[in-house]
């Protein structure tokens, strides 16, 4: 079997965020499914950590479809109205409830079953520090790991894990490469929801705001400020990598949507470009990998 090859080879594979840009990395996993490729390592972030479970639970198409959900019914971008009574931009219920449960169910025996390490990127608000979480137990537990670690600052609640509060682990990891390689996985794939070359900026304008709403979280707010920093440097290393050929970098070249895009068409054409691109490099990865 090919995860028993890529377990002996100690391959990872990680997942960026990047909310609807993430059906980028949605095409790319529903590519490795009709190979029947699955990593026995998987860790990502935000819509990273979404696309992780559902690429376990070997369901093909069903990342996609809550991204990009054809029914009108199934819109979970709020209203303005909305948005202020929930204090969130989406509809957090409908997308970790509603959705795994009843519209697009998500099929936790196969992820049980499959046995892959599935770790999932949060971001402690006390300590403003990442945690990488794994749920083998508890369906309702995964799901609201999945959901803390989407919940944008300023742009959803924050979500309690075992009394403790958190936000989207692309805080304080936007790319966990440094987890993968901690935690003994040497040849790498990472799938980027960004063009080469990007960088983030400082986020100075929303600097006051972020220290206004989170003033009883210090160092939350530490890390949010910091966090382009941080992205910036892990950019640099994994440029550097790459073109060493020590991991394995897949990512988009053509224009990204916004990462708040609803409209089916566009994330549509976004999800083929991540299908395509994975069916086009599928060879160079599988020599990377050595398998």
């Amino acid at each position: 079997m090919i995860q028993d090859e890529l377990k002996q080879k100690k391959a990872g594979l990680v997942l960026e965020g990047g909310a609807s840009r993430g059906v980028f990395t949605a095409g790319a996993l529903d590519y490795l499914l009709e190979q029947d490729f699955l990593f026995p390592y998987v860790v990502g972030v935000s819509a990273g950590a979404c696309n992780a479970v559902s690429y376990v639970s070997r369901q093909k198409g069903r990342s996609f479809n809550c991204i990009a959900p054809e029914k009108e019914e199934d819109n979970y971008k709020n209203s303005i109205g909305k948005a202020i009574r929930q204090r969130s931009v989406y509809d957090m219920d409908k997308l970790f409830d509603v959705f795994p449960n009843i519209t697009f169910p998500y099929d936790f025996d196969a992820y049980i079953k499959e046995g892959a390490e599935c770790e999932m990127v949060v971001t402690n608000v006390l300590t403003g520090k990442a945690e990488y979480m794994q749920e083998r137990e508890d369906h309702q537990r995964l799901c609201q790991i999945c959901r803390a670690s989407s919940s944008l600052p300023l742009a959803a609640p924050m979500v309690t894990i075992d009394g403790v509060p958190y936000l989207d682990g692309g805080v304080a990891d936007s790319v966990p490469l440094r987890r993968a390689l901690e935690t003994g996985h040497k040849r790498n794939v990472l799938i980027l929801t960004r063009p080469y070359g990007y960088r983030k900026t400082f986020p100075d304008k929303k600097a006051r705001m972020y220290v206004a709403f989170f003033n009883r979280y210090p160092n939350l707010v530490k890390s949010i400020y910091y966090r382009p920093l941080y992205y910036n440097k892990r950019m640099e290393t994994i440029e550097r990598l790459e073109k060493q050929g020590k991991i394995f970098v897949l990512r988009p070249v053509l224009q990204t949507p916004p990462k708040t895009e609803v409209n089916r068409k566009k994330l549509q054409a976004f999800y083929d470009h991540g299908y395509n691109t994975m069916a086009s490099e599928f060879e160079n990865m599988k020599r990377f990998l050595g398998v």
